[in-house]
Order: C-alpha cells, then structure tokens, then sequence
C-alpha cells in the first residue's frame, strides 16, 4: 500500500492528540458535576453548539482549501498553546475560574470539529480506494485504544488512589502507591504535552496524494455552495450522510451530558464509573473494529446502519428503564459496537461516494445537520425537569425515540442508497 510510512505517522499522530481531547472531554463534565454546576455546563455545551454552527461550515472549507496536513499542524499547535497558556493561568493563580475551564471545552470541542473531518479526508486522500474499509476499521481499533487510555488516565487523576488502589470496573487495582487527585489546571498541563508531541510526529508526515485536488479560489460562501450544489446533485448520499450520524448524536449526547448526570444523578455513583464508562464503550468499539469483520463484507452499508441504529435505540430506553451500574457498563459496551460500526460503515461509505474535491465540506454539512439536532436536544434538556433528581432517565427515552425516527427515514429511503457498497 502507497503511503504506508505516512498513514502509519498520522495514526499515531491522530492517537496521541486524541488523548489530549479525551482527558479533557472526560475530566471537565466531572468537574462540573462535582460543583453542582450542571445547569450551567449544559448551557456552556448548547453555547458550544451555535458556535459550532458557524464554525463547522467555514472549517469545511478550510479542509478542502488547504493541504491537510498543514490544517492537521495548525489545529495541534493552536490546541497545545492554548492549553499551556490556561495552564499556566492555573499554577500562577492556584487554580482556576469556572469560565477558564468552560473555555477549555469550548475550545477543545471546536478544535474535534475540524480534527477528525480533516484527518479522514486526509486518510481518503492518501490511500488506496481498496483499502477504504480496512483503514477506517483500524482507524476506530486506534482511537478507541487512546480512549481507554484517556478513560484510565483520567480516573487516576480525576479521584486518585485510595489506600494503593483505584477503581476499574468496580475492581480495585493495586499500584502500591498513593496519589492524590490532581487539580483540573494540573490534568490540562497533561494534555498539552500530548498536543506537542502529536504536532512533532506531524510534522514528519512526507506523502505523495493519490486523490487530486484543484484550487478553488472563490469565498468561503461560495466553497460552501459549492459543497452543498454536489449534495443536492446527489441527493441519497445527502440522506443518508444525515441520518446515519444520529447514532453519532446520542453518543456525544451521553457522552458530554447525560452520561455525568446519570452517574451521578440517577446511580449516585462518584467519578472513578463515569471515566469507566468510557473505557467500557471503547472496548466495545474495539471489538466491532476486530469482531464484525464478517457482518461488514456481506451486508451492505445502508442496511448496517440501520440494525445498529435500532440497537443502539434499544441501550438507551434500557438505561432509561434500569438502574445498575454493571448494566451501566454493559450498555456503554455495547454503545461502542453500535457507534463505532456505524461510524466505520459511514466512513467507508461517504469515502467511496464523495470525491476528496467536496469531503471537507460534505462532512460539515452532514456535522451542521447533528448540531442542529443536538441544539434543539440540548434546549429540551436544559429545562430544570430534567435537573431534578434523576429525571436524567426521561432524557434516554426522548432520544431513544429520535433513534427510532431515524430507522424509520433510513428504511423509507433504503432503495434510494447504494446497496452494492459493503463495509
């Protein structure tokens, strides 16, 4: 395979700079539950959202205007010098202000925004159509590796140890040492360095485009007509592009929201199973990465995505309708089968349907579509119902019906879909 040196330096690249977001993603929700200020998180998250709704377009363009790998260089560098900054804010002050630490995750979603779309059009870009499936199959085995990672990471420095021992699982696991739960200031200097060292490993990328791409000079408004023209030209990859990213909605929806309150609203457990949680949905995205190779190359891609959707429909009325930690566990698991097939089947199918000329912009498009969706949830579960006590539980019901309504929409327009495209 061409590139090989260069795909191998941008996965791990790509692994190193997702730990840094994954600590960050993991340790902020927490530290807001901790004060009892999930009101307010929720409200920094919507924010996050309408920005993102101007942000995502422009980013597109940028995607397709410039060489990736310089977008790549651009986002790690900006991330790892704003982190050191608000990091130094935090050891010069002994801490830091609730609306530094509300900016940290503003920014690190905003900087996920363009990541993970630049880094798979630059994956399409440099690899062989052949190996489509293949790449973006260990491109999930990777990344949810770094989220285990980050998840064990995270638990270490959000809680400590107690006694030696920290908790994985419910299990206590001895590492003969004592450490104190590190002060959020300190875990952000953590993920800095990360974004350092992944700009390193960037800027050793040499590789040779195997997709060639012309120079569009005109505004960003007229890119971004540009992109969405080619959509409404082909208006089965447009469906489908928008429905198979639901499943991607109630993932980040439990993974930046609902998941803390749940932990610590309805199961009234501490901070050690809510970062478990998140190794648990990574060994589950592991799995479909390895396991469901079989399922992938005989069933097509739009039928795929709508068994897992259904399953992943069926994990959240169960959370909405249990209360067990280790069925907590179970269900983030098999979360990751579902979110990370979908996404592995979603990958190869926009990498075999969009040329590289529009992915940038495609993608953001299909990413405006979700944060619209996720605004519109986001202001439902805003309202103080949702605050009290552990009606958290009602949120799982509301968007199981939402996975419900996109398996509806994605069989209406089935035969619409290219059905010869297998993962």
């Amino acid at each position: 395979m061409g590139n090989t040196k260069a795909i191998i330096l941008l996965f791990i690249a790509n692994a190193i700079s997702g730990i840094a977001q994954g600590i960050s993603m993991i340790a902020i929700p927490w530290y807001f539950a901790q004060q009892e200020l999930l009101g307010y998180f929720v409200l920094v998250y919507l924010f996050t959202n309408v920005i993102s709704l101007f942000w995502v377009p422009y980013s597109g363009t940028l995607i397709d205007r410039y060489d990736r790998k310089h977008v790549f260089l651009a986002v790690t560098a900006v991330g790892g010098l704003m982190l050191a900054a608000i990091t130094a804010i935090g050891f010069s002050q002994g801490g830091l202000a609730t609306p530094l630490i509300a900016l940290v995750f503003v920014f690190t979603f905003l900087n996920y925004n363009i990541h993970y779309p630049n880094v798979y059009a630059f994956v399409q870009e440099i690899t062989e159509s052949k190996y489509y499936s293949r790449i973006t199959s260990y491109m999930e085995i990777i990344g949810q590796i770094t989220t285990i990672t980050a998840g064990a990471v995270s638990t270490l420095l959000l809680v400590g140890t107690t006694d030696g021992g920290f908790q994985i699982f419910g299990e206590t696991l001895s590492l003969g040492t004592h450490i104190s739960p590190w002060a959020i200031h300190e875990i952000f200097l953590v993920d800095a360095c990360t974004y350092f060292a992944a700009f390193l490993i960037i800027a050793m990328i040499s590789y040779v485009p195997l997709q060639q791409r012309k120079v569009e000079t005109g505004s960003m408004i007229t890119r971004i007509q540009l992109g969405w023209t080619y959509l409404m030209a082909h208006k089965n990859v447009l469906s489908y592009g928008v429905l198979s990213y639901i499943v991607f909605l109630a993932m980040l929806m439990e993974a930046f929201y609902l998941g803390v309150s749940y932990v610590s609203n309805h199961l009234q457990e501490s901070g050690d199973v809510y970062a478990n949680s998140k190794m648990a949905y990574s060994l589950g995205a592991i799995c479909t990465g390895i396991g469901l190779k079989y399922l992938f190359s005989r069933v097509s891609i739009p039928l795929i995505t709508i068994i897992l959707t259904i399953g992943t429909a069926a994990i959240f009325f169960t959370q909405y309708a249990t209360k067990s930690t280790t069925l907590f566990f179970i269900m983030l698991f098999l979360l990751g089968i579902t979110n990370a097939g979908t996404r592995i089947a979603r990958v190869t199918y926009l990498f075999r349907n969009v040329p590289n000329q529009f992915f940038g912009r495609a993608g953001s498009i299909f990413f405006m579509s979700n944060i619209i969706f996720r605004i519109l949830l986001l202001s439902l579960f805003s309202l103080p119902f949702f605050q009290l006590d552990n009606n958290v539980t009602y949120a799982y019901l509301v968007v199981s019906i939402v996975l419900i309504i996109a398996v509806a929409l994605l069989i209406k327009n089935y035969k619409t879909y290219d059905l010869s495209t297998t993962a």
